[in-house]
């Protein structure tokens, strides 16, 4: 699969994302547009992944950036878990596992495919600081070792104005989680 936007693609995505970035200036007080711009177009792989993010329903904004690697960190500010990547498990070990009603894919899959990362709890909880999100559906969230070395995987979403942190079989998938991504641009 080729993992590059035509120019017109490119420009294209680029005006969807910063009138999301225009809209939604809470989540970055500080990040000025033309800055993240010129990273974008600096990184056309990375707004394939982003082109990938928004397809899926993702709606990515920018919400921060790290002084350490000068990097702007993209997550899915979607209300909602991502609706084209819902109802799937959580790895492709669990995947496999499956013997009957197999879901499509993993999300495990699915980010690396995007060539994006799964939100890690702290990485979820500080989303949540940002808006409400996941107040309808749940998304996958990466798992401990520990915990996926027993067959089990970890979920989250944000119910009764709190984050809540669960676990179910990593094989286990509903049609109502999903799971979101972060990208370092």
């Amino acid at each position: 699969m080729k993992k590059e936007l035509t120019t017109e693609q490119q420009e294209e995505l680029l005006k969807v994302l910063e009138i999301r970035f225009e809209k939604n200036m809470s989540r970055h007080k500080e990040i000025k547009w033309d800055k993240v711009e010129a990273k974008l177009k600096a990184n056309p792989q990375k707004l394939w992944s982003l082109d990938e993010m928004e397809s899926t329903e993702g709606e990515p904004d920018v919400i921060g950036y790290d002084n350490k690697t000068d990097e702007y960190l993209f997550a899915d500010c979607s209300p909602e878990s991502p609706k084209g990547r819902r109802s799937v498990c959580y790895d492709h070990e669990a995947l496999e596992k499956r013997k009957e009603h197999k879901p499509l894919n993993s999300a495990i899959n699915m980010a690396e495919e995007i060539g994006i990362e799964i939100l890690d709890e702290e990485q979820y909880r500080e989303l949540q600081k940002l808006g409400k999100f996941d107040a309808k559906t749940s998304s996958w969230i990466k798992t401990p070792a520990e915990i996926r070395k027993l067959g089990g995987a970890v979920f989250s979403d944000f119910r009764y104005n709190t984050v809540f942190v669960y676990h179910n079989g990593a094989d286990s998938y509903y049609a109502a989680r999903g799971f979101r991504g972060i990208l370092k641009v």
